[in-house]
């Protein structure tokens, strides 16, 4: 039924092909006591609104136009309205919902019209035969304002119509254009963050290791000719060490928030992995650790990287995995890569929350897992997994060899 209804909406001539048929049918049986030029002139009044009513929506001005032209015909000729004369209602409607401005004022003054018009036009007339009226004035602009009305009602039901769609469409506009904007602050403020750390590092650490270099290769120069010259040097190296140590911790003092107050500690690496997932099965969640292939040394940043994924994934999992959800965390050792897998078998994420949310629920997760992965070169897949619940693999690029 929905295919159906779908279907219909993208062809909307096959619809009102239909009703026009219908129209025209009525038409036929209403037209079968007139006989001569009548009979024919119903006949082709019948089979033009039939035909304006199926193309009214691809071309509203000409429908509205050609039914103002044939309501002129009949009355000039006198063919008596028949049940043909409901397709007038539908471009009535038409011209207020889809025609131009011209076309909907047509459209209102003809609805206006067609009952003043068809009373003194048509009064004192049955089927054509000529006998006397005898209403009075007021009868007649009684019976004209009933027969406009419908007209009238159509008039406006189109131009709620219209309304109606211009609002939508301006809600699909305006939703469009939160969204890009969301997507462009969202841009905009990660470069502003890289380009902010990048200022800072290179403001408290560049200068200082510049200088630990030169001093490196002095001593190194004249180690042999000069050793006072080259202690000196180590002396100079190891006092702008503690400086730049210094100046590093400071930074992070600011970095960090006002409330975090714990000691300063080696940043975690894949070995502290096990430690991480006993504090989640403690707070409730069962994980399941499987490591395949040859553990070594991996590079700090690297190190750093998979543990704080696989954190803020199990994180994750908590906030929206649900009831008596459980998790898997693989870590393969590969030739070239470390391919990591954090999967689980809860109701997962909706695109709402990741698009909005993140994994975190504040907007930075995916953003923030994808910053981490890009800076060592790596790449992250993440999306609802088959069957049920959530799959997050990240995988890693390491050096095989100096």
């Amino acid at each position: 039924m929905h295919r159906l209804n779908t279907w219909l909406r993208r062809h909307p001539m096959v619809v009102d092909g239909a009703w026009a048929a219908v129209v025209m049918l009525l038409a036929a049986v209403s037209s079968q006591t007139n006989h001569g030029w009548r009979l024919a002139g119903y006949a082709l009044v019948t089979v033009v609104i039939g035909l304006m009513m199926t193309v009214r929506r691809r071309w509203p001005d000409l429908a509205v136009a050609t039914g103002a032209a044939l309501a002129l015909g009949q009355l000039t000729l006198h063919i008596y309205p028949d049940a043909s004369s409901i397709g007038y209602l539908v471009f009535a409607y038409t011209g207020a919902a889809f025609g131009a401005r011209w076309a909907s004022r047509l459209a209102l003054a003809g609805s206006l019209l067609a009952g003043p018009a068809t009373i003194a036009r048509f009064e004192g007339f049955s089927g054509g035969n000529d006998t006397p009226g005898g209403h009075s004035l007021a009868q007649r602009l009684f019976v004209s304002g009933l027969m406009s009305t419908p007209f009238i009602l159509c008039w406006a039901w189109g131009r709620l119509t219209r309304v109606r769609r211009a609002y939508l469409t301006e809600l699909e506009d305006r939703a469009a254009r939160l969204e890009r904007e969301r997507d462009a602050q969202a841009q905009v403020a990660v470069a502003a963050e890289r380009a902010r750390i990048a200022r800072e590092l290179h403001d408290v650490v560049a200068h200082n290791v510049s200088v630990m270099i030169v001093q490196a290769d002095g001593a190194a120069y004249v180690m042999d000719s000069s050793p006072g010259q080259a202690k000196e040097a180590l002396g100079t190296i190891a006092a702008t060490g503690r400086q730049a140590l210094v100046e590093m911790r400071r930074l992070l003092g600011v970095l960090r928030t006002t409330d975090t107050a714990e000691e300063y500690v080696p940043q975690p690496s894949v070995e502290e992995l096990p430690e991480l997932l006993d504090q989640v099965r403690t707070a409730g969640l069962p994980v399941e650790f499987s490591s395949s292939g040859t553990p070594r040394e991996l590079p700090r940043g690297v190190e750093l990287t998979v543990y704080r994924i696989v954190q803020e994934a199990l994180t994750n999992v908590r906030k929206h995995g649900g009831p008596n959800v459980s998790a898997r965390v693989a870590v393969d050792f590969g030739d070239r890569d470390l391919n990591v897998l954090i999967e689980d078998d809860g109701r997962g994420s909706t695109d709402e929350q990741l698009t909005r949310g993140g994994v975190d629920g504040m907007g930075h997760g995916l953003i923030g897992m994808r910053e981490r992965i890009g800076m060592v070169s790596g790449s992250l897949d993440a999306g609802p997994r088959p069957g049920g619940g959530f799959r997050i693999r990240a995988v890693l690029p390491l050096k095989t060899g100096k």
